[in-house]
């Protein structure tokens, strides 16, 4: 084991500057990686004993790279881009910081679902280029009163659902993987049921094996005409080609996608029903401040020997999330 003045931790990709103080006051040197390349990557990880990384995460390669890594510190809640299997081989310790981006995944989710809705964006490109008649081309629509969808029912899950009920008269219903009653909303057994009743669908559940894909033709064959459908978890939770295939025949409204592959980008952009995002969930400047700190929280945890808040256990093939107390 290294001596503490001697930790480095590689910082893959940009953090708030708060978490970078947080590291150096703790005596851990922050290595600031040019690039989140591999070739880059494995140049400049091998004497470091912690990795704080963002979408990038952390591959097999890059582990085996670096002998004295003990921790990988993830700078959010998704942690299916870092190689569980082969930190659980090395003993490493993988920590997300779940809830510090919530309100501003949360914001954002609404932002989408009124830009969709009201046509935001293309009315506003239509209105510079002196096209008139826009109104009268198109529908628009309320939510007050309809059903809302919601898939995956934590943190961000939660908040959104709250206010889509209780600021605006939503019936909720609700696709979960835990079994429990959920107070004022009701829980459904399939996507396809949900998507038979939604007038918004909104997606808050985390990728995995059995979540990947799992927005496809079928779900999407049962969409309630008019719908919307709202994406600011994960985008390969979406078979784009099917949602494209969705949008071009009319059965989805629009879609609002925070998220999507390059191939889904060449896909949308030329519907100016959907409104696309490049990842700005957690983008605020008070979440990646609160973001980066966590992160830095958790490197600091696992080198002094202390339990991180939040730390990704990979067992038999699935992985489960332990938070401290």
């Amino acid at each position: 084991m290294c001596k503490q003045d001697q930790h480095k931790c590689l910082i893959i990709q940009p953090i708030h500057e708060a978490g970078i103080a947080c590291l150096e006051k703790a005596g851990i040197e922050p290595v600031l990686c040019p690039d989140a390349d591999l070739a880059t990557v494995l140049a400049n990880i091998p004497e470091c004993t912690a990795v704080i990384t963002r979408d990038a995460g952390l591959s097999g390669d890059a582990m085996r790279a670096a002998p004295l890594l003990r921790a990988v510190s993830v700078h959010g809640a998704g942690y299916d881009p870092v190689d569980l299997k082969q930190a659980k081989a090395m003993a490493i310790t993988v920590c997300t910081t779940p809830g510090t981006n919530t309100q501003s995944v949360v914001e954002l989710t609404l932002a989408l679902t009124f830009a969709v809705a009201r046509r935001v964006p293309a009315a506003d490109r239509a209105f510079r280029l002196g096209q008139s008649g826009f109104r009268e081309r198109h529908t628009f629509s309320e939510l007050q009163g309809k059903t809302a969808f919601v898939i995956g029912w934590g943190n961000i899950g939660q908040r959104v659902g709250a206010i889509l009920r209780d600021a605006f008269g939503m019936k909720l219903i609700v696709l979960t993987r835990s079994n429990r009653t959920i107070q004022g909303a009701d829980c459904i057994e399939t996507l396809e049921d949900g998507f038979r009743q939604a007038d918004l669908i909104t997606l808050h559940t985390p990728l995995s094996d059995q979540t990947r894909a799992m927005i496809g033709a079928q779900s999407l064959s049962c969409a309630k005409p008019g719908a919307i459908i709202i994406n600011t978890a994960r985008a390969g939770l979406i078979d784009e080609g099917a949602l494209a295939q969705a949008l071009h025949d009319g059965r989805l409204a629009g879609a609002g996608l925070d998220l999507c592959s390059p191939e889904g980008v060449s896909l949308f952009a030329e519907l100016e029903q959907v409104v696309l995002t490049p990842h700005l969930g957690g983008t605020t400047e008070d979440a990646l401040r609160r973001t980066a700190l966590a992160a830095a929280d958790n490197v600091i945890y696992v080198l002094t020997g202390q339990n991180p808040t939040s730390v990704v256990e990979f067992q038999s093939g699935t992985e489960t999330i332990r938070k401290s107390l």
